[in-house]
């Protein structure tokens, strides 16, 4: 006849095991954050969510007579001392019409400095109707002290936004891009404490 057993035994196994779905439930939080990003990066992309806009590897078929007008935003985040601005305000743009439209940038700086950009439409509807060919946004941008660049973005509007009943009254669209500086790689020398001087 088996003896029953301890209850000390009985309850070090409770305990193990509560510490066991513990572990794995916070094991499954951290994954879930981790996931959750490039999740809503997806799904916004696939569904123009919050102004993204689509990716496309060509140009669209044809062209239409209506025409909207494009406004170009540019931004810089704190800390950042770049300027940014477009070549040119705003053009005005057939729907279907492929068009190639200049940043310049400059690193007013006196060091390297590396950022990248981030960007939107708005109204932010339009997204699912926005496609970049070719553009600078994801992208880590590394440029050395007083350096200037060309950036450029190549788009469309697409044709499918004239089935939408909702974009009837559009007329205006708005590319906002913002510049965010990223982390430095390593201590720049000027700000590193000086190891090599010697008392005099």
């Amino acid at each position: 006849m088996n003896e029953p057993m301890p209850r000390n035994s009985k309850r070090l196994r409770r305990d193990v095991m509560i510490a066991a779905g513990c572990g794995v439930f916070v094991a499954a939080m951290v994954g879930a954050a981790y996931a959750a990003v490039p999740l809503y990066n997806m799904f916004c992309r696939a569904t123009g969510f919050g102004g993204t806009t689509q990716v496309s590897s060509s140009a669209p078929a044809h062209e239409l007579g209506r025409a909207l007008t494009i406004r170009f935003d540019s931004n810089v985040a704190a800390g950042l001392p770049w300027k940014f601005v477009p070549e040119q305000n705003s053009i005005r743009l057939r729907i279907g019409e492929v068009a190639t439209v200049h940043y310049k940038v400059i690193n007013e700086a006196a060091r390297t400095i590396t950022a990248q950009a981030s960007y939107n439409v708005t109204p932010t509807t339009v997204g699912a109707y926005f496609d970049k060919i070719n553009c600078f946004c994801f992208t880590e941008q590394t440029m050395n002290p007083g350096e200037t660049r060309e950036m450029t973005v190549v788009f469309y509007v697409d044709p499918k936004i004239v089935d939408d009943r909702d974009q009837d009254p559009l007329n205006t669209i708005t590319l906002s891009y913002t510049f965010y500086r990223l982390p430095d790689s390593e201590r720049p020398v000027a700000e590193a404490p000086d190891t090599k001087s010697s008392k005099l």
